[in-house]
């Protein structure tokens, strides 16, 4: 049998506010073309299909499209849900289109229940929030690898009875896997962490949730997201798993998947970057740049963006010039109005300075509130006078 794994479309995605919807309808064309190219049995898409509980319509309609032509293509589609989907919206119309080959499993019942492919018995897990199912489940511990090690042993039960090859899929953190930036965190204090014994006894694991593919064992593999959704992720190969069963022992080959635009970070004075032959590889990328000028420059973005219209993160890291600390009354001593306001403006601006025309503009707004305050005094100086003779007479 031959298989696809994927996971981690997170579909409706945005990137530091870019759109990633026509990235992902790119990668879907390219992953029914393999599929045909490769005459793949089945796609084992391991969680997060959607990026959010309630996905916008154009994403809807991207998700039903692919799998309309992955179904066209005459291969199983076996999806599991992932944590950022809503369980109950993406299993919608599972049973329905169950004998049609598109297999939606995101409910506890539908676990030990394999989709069979030839020989293969696939194990769809999906994501089981420990507070939600470790009761039922019978748990000493609210925990993923708790929950998960009661969802094993029942597919390694269900699979004992049965010939041929096991494959589960899971969408969970294996303990010393590689994280990203663009991962939710699935629980706190360490409580999703799963240590990859737990997926002990089944011929391969398709799992999903970290966004780098990776192998935390020979039969445990993560795809990875097929699109990049951080700046961490710039180092990242992005692709699926082509997984053939068919011989005495399994063989996994990584198919790279198309690149809408490449990750480039930059580092550097603002000059620099903007003329040197070095970074040329950079103006067509998704960028984020960094620049360590002393002076924050003024319009920095515009002129960044001169050069790498893409750029999508403008970071600064000035050199430090050590820390002041000396108390707010021995800065401000013997310093003028005029020079306390312009340097609050320069702190504000992270280093730039007063023009001579801000400070002319400053000057001028002090000297216009001291003549206000002097003929409010004046004023009230006046009227005192007048309540005083009054009282007199």
């Amino acid at each position: 049998m031959r298989f696809v794994h994927t996971s981690d479309w997170h579909l409706g995605r945005s990137f530091h506010g870019a759109g990633l919807l026509g990235a992902q309808a790119r990668y879907l064309d390219h992953l029914v073309e393999l599929v045909r190219a490769e005459r793949v049995d089945a796609v084992l898409v391991a969680g997060d299909v959607y990026d959010r509980a309630l996905p916008g319509p154009d994403t809807v309609a991207l998700l039903d499209d692919a799998l309309v032509r992955l179904q066209a293509a005459g291969v199983q589609v076996i999806v599991s849900s992932g944590n950022h989907d809503s369980a109950t919206r993406l299993g919608f119309g599972a049973r329905v289109m169950e004998p049609s080959g598109v297999h939606i499993r995101t409910t506890l019942a539908s676990v030990g229940v394999p989709v069979t492919v030839g020989d293969t018995h696939v194990y769809p897990i999906p994501f089981l929030e420990p507070s939600l199912v470790a009761e039922e489940l019978g748990c000493e511990e609210t925990t993923h690898a708790a929950v998960l090690r009661r969802v094993m042993e029942r597919i390694r039960i269900d699979a004992a009875r049965r010939p041929g090859r096991s494959v589960a899929m899971a969408h969970a953190f294996v303990t010393g896997a590689t994280t990203s930036d663009s991962e939710r965190d699935i629980s706190v204090g360490g409580m999703g962490a799963v240590p990859v014994e737990v997926f002990d006894g089944v011929d391969h694991v398709a799992l999903g949730h970290l966004h780098g593919a990776q192998q935390p064992r020979d039969h445990v593999r993560y795809s990875g997201s097929p699109v990049a959704m951080s700046f961490s992720e710039t180092a990242h190969v992005k692709g699926s798993w082509l997984i053939d069963l068919s011989g005495a022992t399994a063989s996994h080959e990584f198919v790279e998947a198309p690149v809408e635009r490449p990750l480039r970070r930059l580092r550097g004075e603002l000059d620099d970057l903007l003329s040197a032959d070095a970074y040329r590889d950079a103006e067509d990328a998704w960028c984020q740049v960094t620049l360590t000028d002393a002076v924050r420059p003024r319009g920095a973005m515009d002129r960044v963006r001169s050069r790498f219209p893409h750029t999508l993160q403008l970071l600064f890291d000035s050199p430090g010039s050590g820390a002041d600390v000396r108390t707010y009354a021995e800065r401000t001593r013997g310093r003028s109005d005029l020079d306390l306001c312009c340097d609050f403006l320069e702190h504000v601006r992270e280093g730039v300075p007063a023009t001579d025309h801000e400070r002319d503009v400053v000057r001028d707004g002090l000297a216009a509130a001291g003549r206000a305050r002097r003929r409010k005094d004046d004023e009230g100086h006046v009227a005192d006078v007048g309540r005083g003779r009054s009282g007199a007479a």
